[in-house]
C-alpha cells in the first residue's frame, strides 16, 4: 500500500483561512485542499443554504423543457416517467414523479436489466406508444440513445432527457436534454447525480408554476441524498448542499416512509446517518431490486404512502438483498479462477455466460479490490455479452473502453465506472486491445493501491474544538473525504491487544514517546500489530477521527486504516 500525500496547492491562502477563520493551520490546510481559499468560500461550506443553489435556468435546454411539460400540462398528455434501474435512476422516478403528480397522468417505467439493458429502451418506447404516451422524461439516462430516441419521435413521442453521464461530441435528437457534462452547457457545477438533474428541472418548474420550493421541492432532498451516496458523485458545490439537507431529513424523521422502512431493515438509525451509511445500507437494497426483480419495486416503495405496503416491500426488497449477497459470493470466487496475469498482466476481462448480470458491477469492484487492475466482468445477456467495468485510482476506464470501441456495441459511463455490450466473437479481440490500452496508460504507481493522507498531525492536536471543526465538514464522500492523517512514531501506552474471535483487529492505545497525550482506536484486520507494539516497537499510521459512544461516554478516537513500522522500518 502506497502512501501519498495530498497536496496543498495554496500555501499563501493556509495563511489567510488561518488568521480569518479557523486560528488553526491543520484545520485551513483541510479546508484549502478542498477548494476552500477564501472567507466568503468558508462561510458558504460551513453554512449551508439551499438559496446559494445555481439558478436552474443556467442549464442549457431547460427553457424548452419546461414548456414542454407546461404544454403537456395544458394538454393533459399522458407523460411516461423514464429511469435507470440502479438508485440513481429508481430515485431520480420517484422524485420525478411524485412532482408532477396531479399535473397530468402518469405512467413510472424502469427497464428489466435483463430483457432491456441499460438506458431508455425500444420496449419501453413501444409501451408508450401503446399507451398514447406523447412525452417521455428520460432520467440518468439518454444521452446516448440516439436510435431510441429516433424511435420515439418516428412514433410522435418527444424526448426530454435529464442525464448526467458524458455526451458524445454529438447529441441525440430530443426535444430537450439537459445534462451539466454537454459541451455546450454554460451551467457552473458538472457534477450533478441523475436525479440531482431531476432536482434542477423540478426546481426550475416551481419557479415556472410558482409554487413554493418548501412545500413541492424541499420534500424531494432526501432521494437527492441517497442518489449521491449511491452515484459516488462529487461531494462539493450543489451536491453538497442537497446532501447535506437531504440528510438533515432523514436525521430529523422528515424522509419518506419507505427510506424510514429500509433503514430499519438494515438496523441502522437515522439520527446519526451519514451519506456512508446510506451506501452500504439503503442502497445496496435499492439496487438489488433491480438487480434480482425489477427496480420498479423500488419506486413502488419510495412512492408508497400505506404503511403496510411500505413494510411489505421493504421486507421483499431485504430478501432480495440477501440473494444478491449470495449470489456475488459465489460468482466472485468463480471469478477469481478466471484470473489469467501470464497472458494479461494489466487488465482483467473475465467471462462466463451464467453469471447473474445484476452483480457484475460489485463482483468487478471486488476483484479489483483483490487484484488491483481495470477490471470488466462480462456475461451472456440475450444474443450479446454484457458487463460493468471498474478501475483503479488515476485510470480512466471509460476512456480505455472508448479505445477499444470497434469491438463493442455500446458503451457508456464515468471514469472509474462503466458498462459494455459486445458480440460473442468479438471478446478476443476486445480482451486483446483492452489489455495493449492498459498497458500502455497504466503507470507504475496505477498498479499499487493506494492510500492518501490530508496531512501529518500530532495526537495532541486532536482537540475537542479541532473535532468540532472537523464535523462541520460533512456530508463526506467523493471529492470530500473525511480527513485522513499522517501520525508518526507512535507506541503503544499499556492497552493495545489484539481483539475479535480470531484476534484479527487491533484495539490500540496509542503515545507519542515522552508526551501525556493518549489516544484508543481501532484498527480493523490489523490484528498482526499486536505483539510489534507489546515489544515496544514503535509504528506510524494513517487514522481519520470519530467518536466512540459507549454507555452513555462520547470519546474521540482513531479510525486506523493502515500501519506500518516508524520510519519505514519493516
Amino acid at each position: 500500500m502506497r502512501w501519498t500525500a495530498r497536496p496543498i496547492s495554496d500555501p499563501g491562502a493556509v495563511s489567510q483561512l488561518t488568521a480569518e477563520v479557523t486560528k488553526d493551520p491543520l484545520l485551513a490546510a483541510l479546508l484549502v485542499q478542498r477548494g476552500i481559499t477564501t472567507f466568503e468560500d468558508a462561510k458558504a461550506f460551513f453554512r449551508p443554504d439551499l438559496n446559494l443553489l445555481h439558478h436552474p435556468y443556467r442549464m442549457k435546454d431547460m427553457e424548452r423543457a419546461v414548456e414542454r411539460i407546461e404544454k403537456a400540462r395544458i394538454q393533459q398528455e399522458h407523460v411516461m416517467i423514464f429511469g435507470d434501474y440502479d438508485v440513481d435512476g429508481t430515485t431520480s422516478v420517484a422524485l420525478m414523479a411524485e412532482f408532477l403528480e396531479g399535473k397530468f397522468p402518469i405512467e413510472a417505467y424502469i427497464p428489466d436489466r435483463y430483457k432491456e439493458g441499460y438506458g431508455l429502451s425500444f420496449d419501453g418506447i413501444n409501451l408508450a406508444a401503446e399507451l398514447g404516451i406523447t412525452l417521455i422524461i428520460a432520467l440518468d439516462c439518454g444521452i446516448k440513445a440516439f436510435d431510441q430516441i429516433a424511435h420515439a419521435r418516428s412514433l410522435g413521442i418527444d424526448v426530454i432527457v435529464c442525464d448526467h453521464h458524458r455526451p458524445e461530441e454529438t447529441l441525440p435528437k430530443a426535444h430537450a436534454i439537459l445534462d451539466p457534462k454537454r459541451p455546450d452547457c454554460p451551467y457552473p457545477y458538472k457534477e450533478l447525480s441523475g436525479c440531482g438533474v431531476g432536482f434542477k428541472l423540478c426546481q426550475a418548474l416551481c419557479e415556472h408554476w410558482g409554487l413554493p420550493e418548501e412545500v413541492h421541492l424541499h420534500p424531494l432532498l432526501d432521494l437527492c441524498a441517497v442518489s449521491i451516496a449511491a452515484d459516488i458523485v462529487h461531494v462539493t458545490g450543489e451536491n453538497r448542499l442537497l446532501a447535506h439537507y437531504g440528510l438533515q431529513r432523514i436525521r430529523n424523521g422528515q424522509a419518506r416512509a419507505g427510506f424510514m422502512s429500509l433503514l430499519e431493515a438494515s438496523a441502522k438509525s437515522p439520527h446519526s446517518l451519514t451519506l456512508r451509511d446510506i451506501s452500504f445500507s439503503i442502497a445496496p437494497r435499492i439496487n438489488a431490486a433491480g438487480r434480482m426483480e425489477s427496480g420498479l419495486r423500488a419506486v413502488e416503495l419510495l412512492r408508497s404512502t400505506d404503511r403496510a405496503e411500505q413494510d411489505e416491500l421493504a421486507e421483499r426488497i431485504n430478501a432480495f438483498n440477501q440473494d444478491r449477497r449470495e449470489t456475488q459470493a459465489e460468482i466472485f470466487e468463480e471469478a477469481k479462477e478466471e484470473l489469467d496475469p501470464e497472458n494479461y498482466p494489466n487488465s482483467n476481462v473475465l467471462y462466463r455466460p451464467h453469471w447473474h448480470k445484476g452483480v457484475v458491477g460489485i463482483v468487478a469492484s471486488k476483484i479489483v479490490e483483490t487484484h488491483y487492475r481495470p477490471t470488466i466482468i462480462l456475461t451472456k445477456s440475450g444474443d450479446h455479452l454484457g458487463g460493468s467495468a471498474r478501475s483503479v485510482i488515476g485510470f480512466d476506464v471509460y476512456n480505455a473502453i472508448e479505445a477499444c470501441e470497434a469491438h463493442i456495441l455500446q458503451f457508456g459511463g464515468h471514469k472509474y465506472a462503466a458498462g459494455l455490450t459486445l458480440d460473442e466473437a468479438q471478446l478476443p479481440h476486445f480482451k486483446k486491445a483492452f489489455e495493449t490500452y492498459c498497458a500502455a496508460n497504466l503507470t507504475a504507481e496505477m498498479k499499487s493501491p493506494e492510500l492518501e493522507y490530508d496531512a501529518v498531525a500530532s495526537l495532541d492536536q486532536f482537540t475537542e474544538r479541532f473535532y468540532a471543526v472537523l464535523s462541520q465538514m460533512e456530508p463526506h464522500g467523493e471529492a470530500n473525504q473525511a480527513p485522513r492523517f499522517l501520525i508518526q512514531n507512535l507506541v503503544d501506552s499499556g492497552g493495545t491487544k489484539a481483539v475479535g474471535a480470531d484476534e484479527s483487529h487491533l484495539r490500540v492505545v496509542l503515545q507519542h514517546p515522552g508526551s501525556a497525550t493518549t489516544m484508543s482506536g481501532i484498527a480493523f484486520g490489523q490484528g498482526s500489530w499486536a505483539a510489534h507494539l507489546e515489544a515496544g516497537g514503535a509504528i506510524d499510521i494513517i487514522a481519520s477521527l470519530e467518536i466512540n459512544e459507549f454507555r452513555g461516554q462520547r470519546n474521540l478516537q482513531l479510525m486506523v486504516e493502515d500501519i506500518r513500522s516508524a520510519q519505514g522500518k519493516s
